[in-house]
């Protein structure tokens, strides 16, 4: 007791309280402090890639810079590299006027979309379903990934910058995955889209997918790969991390929620449509009516 009034000025509890106050005024200043190393590491990474213009420069934004130093853990060097290799691949690949005219026969059967719901923080939701799989052209697959990824972000509210997938892998082949596809979407996910997956739920998956995630993991970084859950429908452990994440009427049944909510192609596209002319209005593109797409009534 003496030598803790001694040292500490007073009583045991008025000492307690005196080191809780300064173990959180030390950790508000060592926030305030990296929030400050942050400002001025995303300054440094503008004055590096330089004058940029045209849709480099709306793509450039302080979030996006932000997303980048957070995947090389804040080395400008290595976030300048990976930015500059994302700049170049915008530039020939242009993600952002891929029209859904151009990938609307990818998505017939409802292989990939983005969800009409939300997990519990309202993220954006990108629903794939492999076993779907309609067509064979390796890069059409590619660039229809990439126009849902472009739309889902512009769907984001204000107050997210990351998406939940949802994959069904119930029916799941070999055959619907090679992996020269698979390799290649990580690649596109991980390199031009840092920062952008909170968490991927692989729902179902069969047991011979354990050897192409034994393969896949190879290309995947530490940091996607440890994004990945596996959800099995029968155990319960898995099943109440997805509903952890899921209100269970917002949930579809495919996924054990009790939302019975059907991929409607007709509907889909005429919201992608719409879209369409939002996502020129962004990137300030001049936007011409488009051939409408041959659509189904239905596929679930």
């Amino acid at each position: 007791m003496f030598l803790l009034q001694a040292f500490g000025g007073g009583s045991p509890t008025r000492t307690a309280r005196t080191i809780m106050f300064r173990k959180k005024h030390n950790s508000h200043d060592n926030q305030e402090r990296d929030a400050k190393d942050q400002e001025q590491k995303i300054k440094e990474l503008r004055t590096a890639i330089g004058p940029l213009s045209g849709s480099s420069l709306t793509f450039c934004t302080d979030a996006c810079l932000r997303r980048y130093l957070e995947a090389r853990n804040w080395n400008v060097d290595k976030s300048k590299k990976m930015l500059e290799d994302t700049l170049k691949w915008r530039s020939t690949y242009k993600p952002e006027e891929i029209r859904w005219h151009e990938v609307a026969t990818e998505s017939e059967t409802g292989k990939l979309y983005r969800a009409n719901f939300h997990d519990r923080e309202g993220r954006t939701i990108i629903v794939m379903k492999p076993a779907k799989q309609n067509t064979s052209s390796h890069d059409n697959q590619l660039r229809h990934l990439v126009y849902v990824l472009e739309n889902a972000i512009l769907s984001f509210p204000e107050d997210q910058e990351q998406m939940v997938c949802l994959i069904d892998f119930t029916g799941w082949s070999l055959s619907n995955s090679p992996i020269r596809t698979a390799q290649e979407t990580a690649n596109i996910l991980q390199c031009h889209y840092p920062e952008r997956l909170a968490v991927g739920f692989l729902y179902n998956p069969p047991r011979i997918f354990e050897t192409f995630w034994k393969v896949l993991k190879y290309f995947l970084d530490p940091k996607t790969f440890l994004k990945a859950k596996f959800i099995y429908p029968k155990n319960k452990e898995s099943m109440e991390l997805l509903r952890k994440h899921f209100d269970l009427d917002v949930l579809p049944v495919e996924f054990g929620g009790r939302n019975q909510v059907q991929y409607n192609h007709e509907e889909f596209s005429k919201m992608m449509i719409a879209e369409d002319t939002k996502t020129a209005s962004f990137w300030s593109l001049e936007e011409n009516t488009p051939p409408q797409p041959r659509v189904a009534a239905q596929a679930s």
